[in-house]
């Protein structure tokens, strides 16, 4: 499996769950008019240019509808394809085809765009410094694995895949237990994880440092202060001789100001848009019935 694709199971849960939704309880009545015997070839098309992704879900959704047609993919996830290009080719029963096709193109056309909209932010802020796009976790129920596979296949990085990969202590949970405090008990509960604070102040951030913690994100700050904050990481470790954590810019980044932030020095930007908000790449299954 490559790394750009999403675990099997998830990839077979997902698909499961589609097709149930599409077929439950009598199956696919329209296409059970067409002749069994009829069979053709069909042509996945990408119509606009932007990033493969979701090919898994899609090879998947025609397994399971019938293993035996056959699809021989001419692209991967990860690949930048132009408007007009044959992506896959299938080929079997016009009426398997007919049944797969909305729950294939589902998938390819959400996982692509997402993969799309994360390679135009790697893009931007690759010209200006070091700095690496991530996700976050507001993705869509259910579809988690999927959809931070297709960031990795955009050429981003993936944050925490759920509750139980790490600390991420926000204002909520501070406004209670405060940064030191909450850190220490962190650290004594899961000495192995990782213990990240969010900061939307200074003087928080301070705290943070202080308190030794592995990752800070730096929550709504304007590029000037995202700056300030930048400096005042790096002086800590002057004085110290400690390591800086990773520092996380996040809060309403957009193409037009992921730029700006990029070149402050900090190590990563989360977008939340990646995976809520990517519009979908368009891609349709031209279908050959004179097989």
């Amino acid at each position: 499996m490559s790394a750009l694709e999403p675990p099997r199971a998830a990839v077979v849960e997902a698909v499961s769950r589609a097709l149930a939704e599409d077929l439950t309880p009598l199956g696919d009545l329209t296409s059970a008019l067409v002749p069994p015997e009829l069979v053709a070839t069909a042509a996945f098309v990408v119509r606009g240019s932007g990033v493969v992704a979701g090919i898994a879900c899609a090879t998947e959704t025609f397994a399971q509808v019938d293993p035996t047609v056959a699809l021989d993919w001419t692209a991967a996830d990860g690949d930048l394809v132009s408007s007009g290009t044959t992506i896959a080719t299938v080929t079997g029963s016009l009426a398997s085809i007919l049944t797969a096709e909305r729950t294939a193109l589902n998938f390819l056309g959400h996982l692509s765009g997402i993969a799309t909209l994360t390679r135009r932010f790697v893009v931007v802020v690759a010209a200006v410094g070091q700095t690496r796009i991530w996700d976050t976790r507001k993705t869509t129920p259910g579809l988690r694995s999927l959809e931070k596979a297709a960031v990795r296949a955009g050429g981003g990085a993936n944050h925490r895949g759920n509750l139980s990969d790490w600390i991420l202590l926000k204002d909520n949970h501070l406004a209670l237990l405060g940064i030191a405090g909450a850190v220490a008990e962190a650290r004594l509960r899961w000495p192995g994880r990782t213990v990240h604070v969010e900061c939307d102040q200074l003087d928080q951030l301070g705290q943070a440092l202080d308190a030794g913690v592995d990752a800070v994100l730096l929550d709504n700050m304007t590029p000037e202060e995202v700056a300030e904050a930048v400096a005042l990481a790096d002086a800590h470790v002057a004085a110290t001789g400690g390591r800086r954590p990773l520092l996380e810019i996040s809060g309403g980044i957009t193409l037009d100001t992921v730029s700006r932030y990029a070149a402050l020095g900090a190590d990563l930007i989360s977008v939340g848009g990646l995976t809520n908000s990517a519009p979908v790449l368009d891609i349709g299954l031209d279908i050959d019935t004179r097989s």
